[in-house]
Parts: C-alpha cells; sequence; structure tokens
C-alpha cells in the first residue's frame, strides 16, 4: 500500500469491510482515499478492471486523473468514485494504485469531489469481477457506471466528460462508449503488421451501434440489470449491446441506444504478432459463439425472465455453473463445422468491406483477405476449444506500456 499523505484521510469504504472489520468473502484490504469527499453524492463510479497490470496502471492513472469529468462534477457538489479492481494480481497492481490515489487525494486540484480506493479480489476473472463492481461495489446511488481496462491510455482531456454528457442529452441512450486510437497510428512510418492493424480498424468504424468494451458507460439501472455469466467468453460488451438495444430481450433490434462518441478518444497498444493476433481472434470467436448462444436462449425465456435479467442470471449461474457450457455442447452438435459458430462467421468482414470506398477498397483487399483467412484458423481453433468443455480463454500477452500522453484527431 502507498504512503498515506498527511493532508488527506483514509477511510473505509461503507460497504467493503474486508479485513478493515467483519469479514467479506474475497476482498483484501480496501482503504478508501480521499479529501472529504465521501459526504458528497456519487454521480459516477468508475471501475478499473486490472490483471497484473503494474508497468501498465500508474500511467493509465496518471491520464484518468487528468481527466475534466472531476472538475465539472466537483463545480455541481458531486463526487466520482474511482475503483481499481484488482482480481488475481501477483505483482504491485495493487501498490502501485494505492500510490496514485494517494498523491491525487494530496495533490489534484478537484480532489474535494474524488474518492478512489482498490479492490484486491484473490482470484482473475473478468467476469466475477464486472459483477462485483456492478452489483456490490460501485456507490448505490450513482448514475452512471464507467467500466475501463486498466492498460489505456487517455490523449483528451474530455473523453470521460463526452461520454458522460451523451448520456445526459439524449435519455433514449443506455449505454455510450469513447472511439480507441491504435497508438501506432501515431508512428511516421508504421511496420508492414501496423499498416494491417489500422487498415482493419477503418473496416469497423462504421459499425451502428457500437459499444468498445475497452471503455464504455451505462445508466446505472441498466448495468444494474445485466449479469455476466460465468462462463460468456470475451464479447462481453457484445452482450451488453443485444440486451441494451432490444430492451433485454423484449424489443426489436434498435442499434441506436447504443453511441461511440466520435470527439472521445484514448490510445491503446494493438496486437501485431502473429501469435497474438491469433490468440485474440480465437478468443473473439469464443466470446461470440456463446453470446449468440446465450442470446438465443434468453429470447425464449417467459417475459418475466428477461424483464428481471440480472436476477434470472444470477440464479442460473448459482442453481447450475454449467448451465452456459451445455448450450454451447449442444449447440456445437447442431452446426457440426466450425465455419458455422455463430451467423455471418463467412461474410462479416465482407461486408465491412463493401462499405469502402475509392481507394481503400484497393488498398484494404489485402487486409481483408489476411483477415478473412486468420478468422477461419482461429474459429477452427475456437470450435476446438470449446468442444473439450472450455470457454474461458483469457492469454496473457507481453505488452509495452504506453508513456507518451499526446493530442491527436481520432483516426
Amino acid at each position: 500500500m502507498g504512503n498515506i499523505p498527511p493532508s488527506g484521510e483514509v477511510k473505509t469504504h461503507p460497504y467493503a469491510q474486508g479485513l478493515c472489520g467483519s469479514p467479506r468473502v474475497g476482498v483484501g484490504v480496501c482503504p478508501t482515499f480521499s479529501s472529504g469527499a465521501v459526504d458528497l453524492p456519487v454521480a459516477l463510479s468508475i471501475g478499473i478492471l486490472a490483471w497484473n497490470e503494474e508497468t501498465a496502471i500508474g500511467p493509465m492513472l496518471e491520464s484518468l486523473f487528468g481527466q475534466s469529468i472531476f472538475r465539472h462534477f466537483a463545480a455541481r457538489g458531486q463526487r466520482c468514485e474511482v475503483i481499481c479492481l484488482a482480481n488475481g494480481c501477483t505483482d504491485r497492481t495493487v501498490s502501485v494504485a494505492n500510490e496514485s490515489f494517494a498523491r491525487v487525494v494530496r495533490d489534484h486540484p478537484d480532489r474535494a469531489g474524488i474518492s478512489a480506493r482498490t479492490e484486491n479480489l484473490p482470484a482473475p476473472g473478468r467476469n466475477a469481477t464486472w459483477n462485483r463492481f456492478i452489483h456490490e461495489f460501485s456507490a448505490p446511488a450513482a448514475q452512471f457506471l464507467c467500466v475501463m481496462d486498466a492498460d489505456i491510455i487517455f490523449n483528451r482531456p474530455d473523453t470521460i466528460a463526452l461520454v458522460v454528457h451523451a448520456l445526459e442529452v439524449d435519455s433514449r441512450l443506455g449505454g455510450a462508449s469513447d472511439w480507441p486510437v491504435k497508438d501506432v497510428s501515431l508512428k511516421p512510418h508504421p511496420s508492414l503488421r501496423e499498416r494491417v492493424s489500422l487498415a482493419t480498424s477503418d473496416m469497423t468504424g462504421n459499425i451502428v451501434g457500437r459499444l468498445n468494451g475497452m471503455l464504455y458507460c451505462l445508466r446505472a439501472p441498466i448495468a444494474r440489470n445485466l449479469y455476466l455469466p460465468r462462463d460468456l467468453g470475451a464479447n462481453d460488451d457484445g452482450f451488453f449491446k443485444a440486451a441494451i438495444c432490444t430492451n433485454f430481450f423484449r424489443a426489436p433490434l434498435d442499434p441506436t441506444r447504443v453511441v461511440s462518441v466520435r470527439a472521445a478518444t484514448h490510445l491503446y497498444e494493438p496486437y501485431v504478432s502473429f501469435r497474438d493476433v491469433l490468440n485474440n481472434q480465437k478468443r473473439q470467436m469464443i466470446g461470440q459463439t456463446t453470446v449468440h448462444v446465450i442470446i438465443d436462449y434468453l429470447q425464449r425465456l417467459p417475459l418475466e425472465a428477461r424483464t428481471h435479467l440480472a436476477h434470472t442470471l444470477r440464479q442460473l449461474d448459482a442453481s447450475d455453473p454449467d448451465w452456459l457450457n451445455r448450450l454451447v455442447a449442444a449447440h456445437l452438435a447442431r452446426v457440426r463445422y466450425f465455419w458455422r459458430l455463430f451467423p455471418h462467421l463467412l461474410t462479416f468482414r465482407w461486408t465491412r468491406y463493401a462499405e469502402l470506398r475509392g481507394k481503400q477498397r484497393l488498398t484494404h483487399l489485402p487486409p481483408t483477405l489476411a483477415g478473412m483467412a486468420l478468422t477461419l484458423v482461429a474459429s477452427w481453433q475456437a470450435a476446438r476449444f470449446l468442444r473439450r468443455g472450455c470457454s474461458s480463454f483469457w492469454p496473457k500477452t507481453v505488452r509495452r506500456t504506453i508513456q507518451v500522453l499526446p493530442q491527436l484527431n481520432p483516426k
């Protein structure tokens, strides 16, 4: 744990007793760093998902606390809480985060409207960590819940403010996200692999109702009617989009109920090595398959079960932990072939390619062909993986830390 500055207070979170008070299952010591802000109502709760991110979490938090959202809410007499959700970390993620939080409550110009703490969860797992943030750790009175990865960097000071503003001005929106920008786009002379990576971004830029899984913000009542089943693979953002855009599977799909704010951006490091790209594609194919299976199942449940979706999914996990794996196994038995894991597997890249115009249709044809080949290999691997009764695939990659915090136009 970082040193506690004399000008700030360290308080035990009222619903985080851990080792600080009466025992709570699966939570370590969790002080709240605050300069008296705990008396202000929480408007925004930010949860940072971190798994062994000791090199990335420091620069990420530095860029986060440079965001204008803290000033906006402090001026309204409201508070932003920041929670680092360290799950299964065996490195210095927790201590680095606490050191950063201690500096914030001592030095930040808007510290009166900030509280921050780390939840140290012993077991790794994105889904369980997300569920605990939404349903247990976040302030019950928060209007908006924001979830982000621990290895991104904000390159604009108003990114989160713009995302929250989108929700504030349009009551139809259930969720909003920013626009991710690959850090290699800043290079004057990117490598061939990096140019291919950038080309794939160009082809996903026009997707309507896109929700970016690296950073998104949901209205609290909507978020708290969502729950991630234990065996739901990657693409949780796809599951959220489907639930939000169908009013919890009770209405036709309306992709305009979520939005990516183009003026709001962050930087991230893309996968460029063949092994990392293939593993990421395999993870995406596993995730899209499980999301397809669970959506098909939920759409056929009684209206009451869909209306109270979080309760329904929590009860399914509690009563039969393997329920989703059995649904996936039955789905694989029906479709038989790996290229039929989910609808449009063979066509989604070509659909995006067809939307390109002019010179892009020529320059982006090789990346599309390469991406299609990669999708087929990754789908074959995903099918083999799923047939073994597995769904959790989160390979950890060694990635450099983005140190430069530039201002740029989104690409």
